[in-house]
């Protein structure tokens, strides 16, 4: 099995460096394909071979001296915090891969896409099997350079500021993140994962800890995206092709909310509990902020023009981008799962990275949906789709039109789909918090969040009637091609596994309650 780990890092990387090599358009497109294929068919029998009965316990442990002057290791593991999320990783590559064959985004070519694709999943992979604090960084940085790229050279509209902006912002993030990883690798003297989790907190001060864990929360919520510092993320989704904004939102916001659990939660666990309702108020916050802001571009305009001066500016300052829309619904589905890991329970916990995968099926769909609808309509604006009686999408294109009323239900919460369980069990952990946490605090934390559900499924319900119900045959938007082939191959796994994950939570939670327990304990 530590064999296989670490191919799942070598195969992409080769791919990277092979299309370098003199390859056609078509077959770089192929190679694309294969490699990744390839690494989900690895994280597929890994999960396998996985021993399923003690999920706490790190396997296909790869431990070996790397930087022996200061201590730093080539550790790898997987347990079952973070084998559904290196499954899902590897299942999103495979489907862009897939979708790009057919719906290259525009560019400079394929070559470089496909070499950026691959090594945006080494840097993704990496993340959630690195066991030192060291290679966690390294592999958290890789994913950087690559997604500047694709948002830079094959995004659309104002990319190269949004760009800009992405890599600032995260670069900064990262480098005080860096700060708390040296502050507890020098005091503790060893950046070693599973021995920091062991010692969990011992041999560290309390203002050790609380100056690292604020460090490290600051870089990791800059990436989750914690409000207020989510603001590059709007522009980001906004520019980013489809693939991008994929891969952006259903795995890189998933590094940072993973790297709470992983690092802050085992590692400087005072530190996190002095910070914790500080972190529930900026959840409880960032949910409500993130749907009132989808609100205002899901209205008509003329309704709206306050909202979103006030919530969610935009270039023109009036219109409402559906891509801009579903990112702003990301600050507030991962405000549910800030809120899940600030309650310090095992239920807000499980509840939170539940919620990581159900958000990562989800808004991936959401994605490749609205991406189809821009290039079928050359517009994602929502005012221009829905005119005077709605576009009229179950009409026009019912399958696309029935996908995307699918995907909004389950974004929105629906009990039997993936967006339930994880936001159920994070408001479970907000209203019964660990026992050093106001209780009163969490519970204010909660009515927040319960005020953020209601208005979560008012924003997607209303989008649903803008754009799936109308007149078909109202002027100005012509017939357009319902659902292709290569969509179908793309999108129904992600439909399938929502549906799945609701209907057996369990699938999910017996692998990651066990290890959640073992970390707030100690292990």
């Amino acid at each position: 099995m530590n064999v296989l780990l670490i191919a799942l890092l070598a195969l992409p990387l080769l791919g990277a460096g092979l299309t370098l090599a003199p390859l056609g358009e078509r077959a770089v497109l192929r190679l694309g394909c294969g490699v990744t294929g390839a690494v989900l068919a690895g994280t597929i029998a890994l999960a396998a071979w996985f021993d399923h009965a003690t999920p706490a316990r790190m396997q296909a442990v790869t431990d070996v001296s790397w930087i022996p002057a200061i201590g730093v290791r080539f550790h790898l593991g997987v347990d079952g915090i973070s084998l559904p999320l290196l499954v899902l990783t590897a299942l999103l590559t495979f489907l862009c891969a897939v979708y790009s064959t057919r719906k290259l985004p525009a560019g400079p070519g394929a070559r470089a896409f496909t070499g950026l694709l691959l090594l945006l999943e080494v840097g993704m992979l990496a993340t959630f099997v690195a066991l030192d604090l060291v290679l966690f960084f390294l592999a958290f940085e890789i994913v950087l350079i690559p997604m500047y790229f694709l948002i830079a050279r094959w995004g659309s509209g104002a990319k190269v500021p949004a760009a800009n902006r992405f890599i600032l912002y995260t670069l900064l993030g990262s480098a005080v993140m860096l700060l708390g990883f040296l502050l507890i690798g020098g005091q503790a003297g060893t950046f070693d994962l599973t021995q920091l989790a062991a010692a969990h907190g011992r041999g560290l001060s309390h203002t050790t800890q609380v100056t690292a864990a604020l460090a490290i929360l600051v870089g990791l919520a800059v990436k989750a995206p914690a409000f207020p510092l989510h603001s590059w993320l709007p522009d980001a989704h906004t520019a980013a092709p489809t693939v991008g904004s994929v891969l952006l939102a259903g795995v890189l916001l998933k590094m940072g909310t993973y790297g709470l659990v992983r690092v802050l939660l085992p590692v400087v666990p005072d530190g996190t509990a002095t910070l914790a309702p500080y972190l529930g108020a900026l959840a409880a916050v960032g949910i409500v902020y993130g749907s009132l802001a989808c609100l205002a571009l899901a209205l008509p305009s003329p309704t709206a023009t306050l909202l979103r001066k006030r919530f969610a500016p935009s270039e023109s300052g009036a219109k409402g981008d559906l891509k801009r829309l579903i990112a702003y619904s990301s600050v507030g589905h991962m405000g549910f799962v800030l809120l899940g890991i600030a309650s310090l329970t095992p239920s807000g916990v499980n509840g939170a990275l539940f919620a990581n995968i159900g958000h990562g099926l989800i808004t991936g769909l959401l994605f490749f949906l609205v991406g189809a609808v821009k290039d079928r309509y050359g517009t994602a604006d929502l005012d221009t789709l829905a005119g005077a009686t709605g576009a009229a999408l179950y009409g026009r294109a019912p399958r696309i039109g029935g996908l995307l009323a699918f995907a909004a239900v389950a974004s929105l919460g629906l009990p039997g789909l993936a967006g339930f369980w994880g936001e159920l069990l994070a408001m479970y952990g907000a209203f019964d918090p660990a026992a050093a946490l106001s209780r009163p605090a969490f519970l204010t934390y909660l009515a927040l969040a319960a005020l953020g559900t209601l208005l979560t499924a008012g924003y997607l319900l209303l989008v649903v009637k803008r754009v799936c119900m109308g007149d078909p045959k109202q002027p100005g938007l012509s017939d357009v091609p319902d659902l292709q082939a290569y969509e179908a191959v793309s999108w129904t796994p992600l439909a399938a596994l929502t549906v799945v994950a609701g209907l057996w939570p369990a699938l999910l939670l017996g692998l990651s309650d066990p290890a959640v327990k073992h970390l707030l304990g100690g292990g």
